[in-house]
């Protein structure tokens, strides 16, 4: 017993010197081993080129099959012919990473959630990224499968994501079609009342293919057609049964210069408006209040006419892959005019426009400025490298809603399983909240 005791007590500390040199030494004979087998070796290949040959091949071969089991086990990222690293190769001179390319030309700061009192939406990325999966399964049911000249899927999904967050106790549409998207507001809201304004009824299309009628919607189209701005929306929601024109929904998908359409709800009191076309500076057939917002003194706005400048060369790059990008030739007009189209605010499908000064666009963005609580852009659903569209240019857009290189996440939401033609209809649409102003 004795002796147990006095031989524990030898043993040192784990943090004593004494330790420390015996865990060393233990650590060193290895390497002593190790060490003179290398020199050994060395020296036999030094005296033996044959053999050195030999070893030096035998390793280049080991890399070479590294390299290529790496290549192969790798987990795939989906990329088009028209992927973000390419086009960002193109336009910088160092790609500072894919998501870089997105907003790369500026997408104006009130384009980004916020507005005159730091409000904004409420929901987030995770939240939309649920809502898709929900939504793709829907969309899959659709009745009208080619919707061509209508709503794609990016904005089919952004409709019926703020409908059913909203929830409102009526919806308004101000353009219908083919009833593309009176169904899309159904899925959202199965029960809630719809008015839709349309100059020619849905019913109209069934005669040549599939359209959608809604059997809970109150109908202001055909004969019956009435402007937005000529309906008497006092007497309209009370045989509805609303008082709270906060609890109203505006959809606005009729081409119509999107500053007159603002002030006519702003008048009515209506609060929550989405625009379905919230066409980019330079595009589109009428005013919209992305191109209002696009001004100089905003961060992400403002466009230079110089043929040499930065912006030029990267926006004619640009041409090569997206379909509705824009070059300065396009972008600017007599005197430099850059903003609206060409300096012109455009309504009513093109069939009117005037020719506006740059002040009196700038006033235009002071008076939305000034009304407006908060201000959201749609993002894209995905990556142009995962929907394959090569249509809008992702440099005038804000980041998507699933990343480059998320193919996993893409297929789990059941978005592969969709044509890549219904991806190519984004147009930045646009929720807005407004006030009237205090004085």
């Amino acid at each position: 017993m004795q002796e147990g005791i006095m031989l524990s007590t030898r043993r040192q500390p784990p943090g004593s010197p004494e330790g420390r040199a015996d865990d060393d030494s233990k650590t060193r004979k290895p390497t002593f081993i190790i060490g003179g087998f290398a020199s050994k070796l060395f020296g036999f290949l030094l005296e033996h080129p044959i053999a050195k040959l030999v070893v030096t091949s035998l390793l280049l071969l080991l890399l070479l099959a590294s390299v290529l089991a790496y290549t192969w086990l790798r987990p795939a990222v989906c990329f088009s012919s028209y992927g973000s690293f390419a086009r960002t190769a193109l336009v910088s001179s160092g790609a500072d990473g894919l998501t870089s390319d997105f907003g790369s030309l500026g997408v104006p700061y009130i384009s980004k959630g916020r507005s005159k009192e730091g409000k904004t939406v409420e929901w987030t990325t995770k939240e939309l990224r649920k809502g898709l999966e929900e939504f793709v399964p829907i969309y899959e049911s659709r009745p009208i499968k080619n919707n061509l000249h209508g709503m794609g899927f990016d904005h089919s999904f952004g409709l019926w994501f703020m409908a059913r967050w909203l929830k409102p106790d009526l919806m308004i549409e101000s353009g219908a079609f083919k009833g593309h998207s009176t169904w899309v507001l159904r899925q959202a809201m199965p029960d809630t009342p719809i008015i839709s304004l349309s100059p020619r009824h849905p019913e109209k299309y069934l005669k040549k293919g599939p359209a959608y009628v809604d059997g809970n919607c109150t109908y202001f189209a055909g004969k019956d057609f009435v402007d937005f701005g000529s309906v008497k929306w006092g007497s309209v929601l009370q045989k509805h049964g609303v008082s709270d024109f906060s609890r109203v929904l505006v959809f606005f998908d009729d081409h119509q210069n999107e500053l007159k359409r603002l002030k006519q709800a702003l008048k009515v009191g209506f609060h929550h408006l989405i625009f379905e076309d919230n066409y980019d500076t330079g595009t589109g057939d009428h005013y919209s209040l992305r191109q209002i917002c696009d001004q100089s003194y905003i961060r992400g706005g403002g466009h230079s006419c110089f043929r040499d400048s930065d912006e030029a060369r990267i926006r004619i790059k640009r041409k090569t892959f997206w379909e509705k990008a824009v070059d300065v030739s396009e972008l600017c007009g007599n005197g430099e005019a850059w903003w609206g189209v060409r300096g012109e605010m455009r309504d009513d499908f093109n069939l009117s426009n005037k020719a506006i000064s740059y002040a009196e666009h700038f006033q235009n963005s002071r008076f939305v400025e000034s009304v407006l609580d908060i201000y959201w852009d749609l993002p894209p659903v995905a990556d142009p490298s995962l929907t394959h569209q090569t249509r809008y240019d992702p440099a005038r857009a804000p980041d998507p809603i699933i990343e480059v290189g998320r193919f996993g996440l893409f297929r789990k939401l059941g978005l592969s399983r969709l044509e890549a033609s219904v991806f190519n209809g984004y147009t930045q649409m646009v929720y807005v909240q407004i006030s009237a102003l205090v004085s």
